[in-house]
Formats: structure tokens, C-alpha cells, sequence
């Protein structure tokens, strides 16, 4: 258990010490470096394509291929599968090829874009997605790198939480707009928007990389499979790779897919105000995401993750006993900034233990990680709610977010961090 945390605060001299020494490598010399704009700006973008194509995605399946219900699902289980499979391998050749691994991703997204539209094949149309998810983590794991990789250890919560609300801002614009493009430009253009958004990304951040490898002659390290090892007895890795996927298992499993079934059949809600009520979340999240970052930069990692896990179980365990739409509204606000406001959390915890040299493995993992609780959350979810009640989903995410601040509790008991 002693593994799980440093026994030195979380930003503490430690952490201090790498990101001075980053500091003084850095082109700027001891110029303290800044967040890398065009990673924002292709990050809103990257999220805008993939907000527009996520509502018309289904409608585009039936229409196209007649698909199912099972049909259906299937896509974002073989798109997570497919992110999976590559980010830690992304977050190993990072060292290697750099940052143009971005660039890469996203043409291979504007590519697959193209080429599902044009396969009248639903098996070559799965086998797209998948690829899909390859540009994804390829994108995902490298701006994740890079905006962690930047700024001293009393930032990094900010520099994530702007990374966040960059995506989250292109995915809300994206999903209120993707139905319209669906009816009026035809079923084919939430494609070809998010292949634009794909190429007008890849030529934002072509400039910055090209830069960042001009700056950076110093020579690679070979990477091995002992890389890895390092990065997971490395103190803090485990426990917040975990506490992520549980992270992403509740929202995808619960807020994203159960949630609006639960508004129609416990608050009795019309679909024009199930999508008010699941905005309200979204829009939580917004707002929060910098907090969170925020007060973790002054307060310590731990010592705001651990209330912020018992407060977001809290209010997703009591929206069960809840039945009014004005009651719903208010709590789906809540849980949406409760889940914003943490986060950022565990990648700034990361950033903040893990050695530059190493950070591209612990990303890597940590979105690999990510992946897993994408892929288990909407199956176990799921499955509870079938087996039991609609309402038991809820209760165990909460359940799963006590165990998760009660497992960082006693890591730092154990270790006798104070975080200050």
C-alpha cells in the first residue's frame, strides 16, 4: 500500500525540483513555459467533429445498414477497444517520433471519415470505427502529454482543467448541432464536418510540432518494456489509474446512457426536456473543471480528490430518491459539476509524480485505463439495471466512489501525507 502515494506532499520539493530542472532545458530558458494554444485549439476541434458525429452516428446506422439495437452499441464498444489497444503503445514511440504522432491521428480520422461513407458494408463500417479509435488515442495520449509535460507542479491542475474544458466545449457544441447538420445538409455530412474538423486540427498543431522537434535535439532513449514497471511503482500511478477508470465507468455508464432513461421513467419527462436536463450535466462539468484544477493547486491533490469523491457519491446515490423535474434539473447540474471537479485530478496527480523522461508511459496507461472503465462501465451498468432495478446503477457508482476515496484516504494515512 505504501506504493499507492508518496510519502512526500504531492506538490512538494520533489515536484518542484523536476519542474525546475524541465524548466531550465526548455527553449525559453528560465522563461516558465506556457500552455501550447494550438493543442487547445485542436483540442476544441477534435471534440467538435466528434460532438456532431455522436447524435447522428445511430440515426446514419439505421438508415445505412438497418442496424439493430445490438448493432448500434456495438460501434463505441470496438471505438474504446480500438483507443485501448494503442495508447500505451502511443505513449511509448512519443519519445521516439514525437509529437507528429498528433498529426497523425487526426489525418487517420479524417481518412476513416471519408471511407465510411463510403462502405455500403457494416463490417468494414466497424472495422472503421475501430481504426477511429486508434486516431483517437494516438491525439488523446500526446496533447495529454504535452499540457501536463509544461507547466510547474503549481499549475498543472489548471493546465489539465483547461485541456478539459477545451474538449468539453467542443463536444457540447458539437452534439447540440450534429442532429441539425443530420437533417439538413444530409446523412453523410456529420462525416465530412468531422473530417474538416480532422484536417483544420492537423494543420493548427503542424506548426507546434514542427517547432517542438527543432527545439528538441537532445538524444532518445531506447524504450522497453521495463519502462512500464518503473511508471507503476512509481508512488500514486496505480491508485489514480484506477480511481479514472471508475471516473469514466460512472459517466459512461451511468450519466451518458442511463441517465436519460432514468429521467423518462422515474421523472416522467418528454425527450425536449431530456435534453435540457442531460445539458444541465454537461454544463456542470463546464463550469467546475476549473475549480477543481484550481484548488488542487493550492490545497494539494489529495486533500481536494478524496471530498470531491465522497460528494459526487453523495449526489449520485440520492438522485434516486428523487422525482421532480425541478429536483432532477437541479441535481444533474450537481453531479455534472461534481464530476467536473474532479476530473482533472488524477492525470495532474501523475503529472506531478512521474519524471518527464517517463510521463509519455504514464499517460499512455493512464488512458489505457480510461479505455477499460469506457468499455466495463455501459456492460456492468447495464447489466445491474436489467438484472435489478434501473436504480441500482446509481447506487453502486456511488458505492464505487466511496471505495475509491476511502482506498486514497488510506494510502495517505499509510504514507502520512499532509499535501500541504
Amino acid at each position: 500500500m505504501r506504493t499507492l502515494l508518496s510519502a512526500r506532499p504531492v506538490v512538494g520539493p520533489g515536484t518542484h525540483e523536476r519542474a525546475r530542472r524541465h524548466r531550465v532545458t526548455s527553449p525559453r530558458g528560465g522563461q516558465e513555459p506556457r500552455l501550447p494554444v494550438a493543442v487547445l485549439a485542436a483540442a476544441f476541434l477534435f471534440n467538435l467533429g466528434q460532438g456532431v458525429l455522436r447524435p447522428s452516428l445511430p440515426l446514419y446506422l439505421q438508415r445505412s445498414f438497418a442496424a439493430t439495437y445490438s448493432m448500434v452499441t456495438l460501434i463505441p464498444v470496438v471505438f474504446g477497444a480500438g483507443k485501448w489497444i494503442v495508447s500505451l503503445p502511443t505513449g511509448y514511440l512519443l519519445d521516439r517520433l514525437g509529437r507528429s504522432l498528433m498529426i497523425w491521428g487526426l489525418l487517420l480520422i479524417a481518412f476513416i471519415d471519408v471511407a465510411s461513407v463510403l462502405t455500403s458494408t457494416y463490417g468494414v463500417f466497424l472495422g472503421l470505427r475501430a481504426l477511429s479509435g486508434v486516431g483517437w488515442a494516438m491525439f488523446a495520449t500526446v496533447a495529454t502529454t504535452s499540457v501536463v509535460n509544461l507547466p510547474a507542479a503549481q499549475r498543472r491542475g489548471r493546465a489539465v482543467s483547461v485541456l478539459l474544458m477545451s474538449e468539453t466545449s467542443g463536444l457540447l457544441l458539437g452534439s447540440a448541432g450534429g442532429g441539425w447538420l443530420y437533417q439538413g445538409a444530409g446523412v453523410a455530412s456529420p462525416f465530412v464536418f468531422e473530417a474538416a474538423c480532422m484536417l483544420v486540427a492537423a494543420v493548427t498543431v503542424g506548426r507546434w510540432a514542427s517547432l517542438a522537434a527543432h527545439q528538441s535535439r537532445a538524444p532518445r532513449k531506447s524504450r522497453d518494456q521495463r519502462l512500464l514497471g518503473a511508471v507503476l511503482r512509481t508512488p500514486g500511478v496505480l491508485l489514480m489509474g484506477l480511481t479514472n477508470a471508475v471516473l469514466i465507468a460512472i459517466q459512461t455508464g451511468v450519466l451518458v446512457f442511463l441517465f436519460p432513461l432514468y429521467l423518462v421513467d422515474r421523472g416522467g419527462v418528454g425527450p425536449e426536456t431530456v435534453g435540457f436536463l442531460v445539458s444541465l450535466n454537461v454544463l456542470g462539468r463546464l463550469l467546475a473543471l476549473w475549480l477543481g484544477g484550481s484548488v488542487s493547486d493550492r490545497w494539494g491533490r489529495m486533500r481536494v480528490l478524496i471530498p470531491g469523491l465522497l460528494s459526487y457519491a453523495a449526489l449520485l446515490g440520492s438522485l434516486t430518491f428523487l422525482r421532480h423535474p425541478g429536483a432532477l434539473g437541479l441535481w444533474s447540474l450537481a453531479i455534472g459539476a461534481a464530476a467536473g471537479f474532479v476530473a482533472a485530478l488524477p492525470t495532474a496527480l501523475i503529472g506531478d509524480q512521474v519524471p518527464p523522461p517517463l510521463l509519455g508511459v504514464a499517460i499512455g496507461w493512464l488512458r489505457m485505463m480510461t479505455d477499460s472503465g469506457q468499455i466495463l462501465g455501459p456492460l456492468v451498468m447495464g447489466a445491474l439495471a436489467d438484472a435489478v432495478d434501473l436504480s441500482t446503477p446509481f447506487l453502486f457508482g456511488a458505492a464505487l466512489l466511496i471505495a475509491t476515496a476511502w482506498q486514497c484516504r488510506q494510502a495517505r494515512v499509510l504514507t502520512g501525507s499532509t499535501d500541504e
